[in-house]
């Protein structure tokens, strides 16, 4: 089964990431990474707000109050609120690696918030990690291998297994025991076919299938729960990033998308790059954002 996302705001993102859908406020949350700023819009509205961020905003998380984020900003953690506009930081993440920063994120079934950051150089070596934001606000490095680029967070519906990739490989992993911490218990899950594209932000919806946005590929993948590719959802632009189930009945998917190296004769021939892009009606249900579980004191 196959269908095409369509334009929903022509945002020219450089670097549009992070996507979430908001059920409270009815509103979807992404970032400009580049670009340094927090975008969200009202779905029934079509109002539009941005943020201006003090550094590059890789991911967020929601909370239990509406006006306030966990911000995975470049640099490390922060909390934010909507209503002043205040940063406040909260942990510096590799200080002792400036070619890195963070990337993905997502909070795990339990509202603890997981992130992972990226080789920034030309090289991308496995010099990054995964971590994990606890509720007392403990930070954690996963157990995890090393990877160039973190991508592809989320976690199955029980909340036991945490799928993971790096996208410079062409696969997605799959944690069975995440909960347990025994990282001798990864496995692939899906191996991505030999042409472009590679594994960017990912969604689990509520019958376990994983979504994937496939960076360079133009396409939306949803794996069934062994690995399999169950159906396709097309773009007209190459560099899908971010995926979030979301909608009044969580069955609208909204994709976002960047610009970011793609040459002049591709920008003039992709001219939505950097858009955010909506499939209505999709046929499955997604599952409410995990929101964070603490605030600030």
């Amino acid at each position: 089964m196959g269908t095409q996302a369509q334009l929903l705001v022509d945002a020219q993102n450089f670097l549009g990431e992070g996507v979430r859908w908001c059920e409270r406020s009815g509103r979807v949350f992404w970032t400009n990474i580049e670009g340094c700023q927090l975008h969200a819009l009202a779905l029934d509205t079509g109002e539009r707000q941005s943020w201006a961020m003090p550094e590059r905003l890789a991911c967020f998380a929601l909370t239990d109050s509406d006006d306030v984020l966990l911000l995975g900003l470049a640099s490390g953690l922060a909390w934010f609120d909507a209503r002043s506009g205040a940063v406040t930081r909260l942990h510096t993440v590799e200080g002792d690696l400036p070619m890195t920063r963070l990337n993905d994120g997502r909070c795990d079934r339990q509202g603890r918030f997981v992130f992972g950051t990226l080789d920034e150089r030309p090289c991308r070596d496995a010099i990054a990690s995964f971590y994990r934001l606890n509720l007392d606000l403990t930070l954690e490095r996963l157990p995890l291998p090393q990877i160039a680029i973190s991508n592809s967070i989320c976690f199955s519906v029980d909340g036991t297994a945490m799928y993971f990739c790096d996208s410079m490989k062409k696969a997605i992993y799959r944690w069975d025991d995440y909960l347990g911490g025994d990282a001798s218990r990864v496995r692939v899950f899906a191996v991505l076919d030999p042409g472009p594209g590679a594994a960017d932000g990912a969604t689990i919806d509520a019958d376990d299938y994983l979504w994937s946005a496939q960076w360079g590929a133009g396409r939306v993948l949803r794996f069934a729960p062994d690995g399999s590719v169950e159906r396709k959802i097309s773009l007209p632009v190459s560099q899908p990033s971010c995926v979030s189930l979301g909608g009044p009945h969580y069955d609208e998917l909204f994709v976002t998308t960047a610009q970011e190296s793609l040459t002049p004769a591709q920008l003039a021939s992709e001219p939505l790059a950097g858009g955010l892009f909506h499939a209505r009606q999709v046929g499955v249900r997604g599952l409410p954002e995990v929101r964070f579980g603490a605030l600030p004191a």
